[in-house]
């Protein structure tokens, strides 16, 4: 088990209202609206899954569950690689189950960079008591701003309103620490 990072010690990470991701999105109200902190070694975020994601009996959905796990690991691609980053292969391991309705803590690493596009990053999810409920593995494969650009998965507005102001808190020591 992962010791629990003091939450006051870590850097909350910008984001922005100019998108609609399901995950992490401030203004999708359908959303999970995850915030994301670093202590720049991994990427740190708190949720709790809603009733309306639920599965049967207020478990939550293990799709909500994957959700949260990958953009976690997608965060920690972007923050600590400081490339884009888009899932290539994950697996999980659901170890407990987790209920809606509860404050959830996610952890996000890179294991290791297998290549020049190419990394592995783990996430681990914990409940409130601390216990593991899932485990992921995912390979990620990692692409410049200009290779974003040719394949019309990135413009300018992203860039400007998403990466450069993430790029920025990374390479400015971070933000104030919460």
């Amino acid at each position: 088990m992962m010791p629990e990072t003091p939450w006051e010690t870590l850097i909350e990470l910008p984001n922005t209202d100019a998108h609609n991701c399901f995950a992490c999105s401030p203004v999708n109200d359908s959303g999970l609206q995850m915030k994301f902190f670093t202590d720049n070694e991994r990427i740190h975020a708190r949720v709790v899954v809603p009733g309306h994601m639920g599965g049967w009996n207020r478990i939550a959905h293990g799709g909500i569950l994957s959700t949260i796990l990958d953009e976690t690991m997608g965060w920690a691609g972007i923050y600590l690689l400081e490339q884009l980053t888009l899932t290539k292969t994950m697996t999980i391991d659901f170890v407990k189950a987790v209920m809606v309705g509860e404050e959830l803590r996610c952890q996000a690493w890179v294991q290791e960079r297998t290549g020049k596009r190419e990394a592995i990053i783990k996430a681990a999810l914990y409940n409130a008591d601390d216990e593991v409920c899932a485990e992921s593995n995912g390979i990620f494969t990692m692409l410049s701003l200009a290779l974003a650009r040719r394949m019309k998965l990135t413009d300018a507005v992203f860039e400007k309103t998403f990466f450069d102001p993430l790029m920025a808190c990374k390479h400015q020591g971070g933000a104030t620490a919460r």
